[in-house]
């Protein structure tokens, strides 16, 4: 891969590198870190690279990460047919990755917005809970008995099964791995159920009316 997305969550970034530039461009390795020390010589060229390591048969060697700007540096001074269809390439597969990256911050904007809303969601169903189920030793089980019966209708497991198919670590939320469109299914089943508790519904006819609806649209 030409151009790759690096860096944590939220603070990824575009890069490629001087052993990948030397591979294309056909250029002895060596050369081309000749080239970007030049460049780093100038402070105002350093923040485009960063000097890192690469693991060859057990030993490590030098070698730079460069960003779009950077890359477009350290190329200008290559010349040729082939060396001009390659920094043709490159800009290519930086937009194409540029463009993977906008889709990725859109999908986490979304995402973002659809966890915020079943925070409150969550707490509408806690709250009915609390002010519309008789006490009784048993009430205590009532969320997560409800959420237990969501997730069998949406995901077809409990929240024990899910927790160990995603790997969820203690102090871990559940939630946090569910996607985008799975947070809106889950609200959408809860304020559902909240809405039936709060007309008398009892767990067994909240069950019941799950299931058959479920039923209805696989049908």
């Amino acid at each position: 891969m030409l151009v790759e997305i690096v860096g944590k969550r939220y603070e990824e970034k575009l890069i490629t590198t001087s052993l990948k530039v030397a591979e294309v461009f056909e250029k002895e390795h060596k050369n081309v870190l000749q080239s970007i020390e030049n460049l780093v010589a100038d402070n105002s060229a350093a923040k485009f690279f960063q000097l890192t390591t690469y693991k060859n048969r057990g030993k490590e060697y030098p070698m730079y990460e460069m960003d779009r700007d950077g890359f477009s540096l350290l190329v200008m001074g290559f010349t040729g047919e082939k060396a001009l269809q390659w920094k043709i390439k490159y800009i290519e597969a930086f937009n194409k990755m540029e463009s993977e990256l906008k889709r990725l911050y859109t999908e986490r904007q979304q995402w973002q917005i659809e966890r915020d809303k079943g925070v409150v969601i969550r707490h509408i169903l806690t709250d009915t809970i609390k002010m519309k189920i008789t006490e009784s030793p048993n009430k205590r089980f009532a969320y997560p008995n409800y959420t237990n019966l969501i997730y069998r209708n949406l995901f077809g497991k409990t929240a024990k099964e899910l927790e160990s198919d995603y790997g969820v670590k203690a102090k871990e939320n559940l939630r946090d791995f569910f996607t985008g469109d799975d947070l809106a299914k889950v609200q959408s089943m809860e304020m559902l159920v909240s809405s039936l508790i709060n007309c008398g519904w009892g767990y067994q006819q909240i069950k019941e009316f799950i299931r058959s609806e479920a039923t209805k649209m696989i049908a």
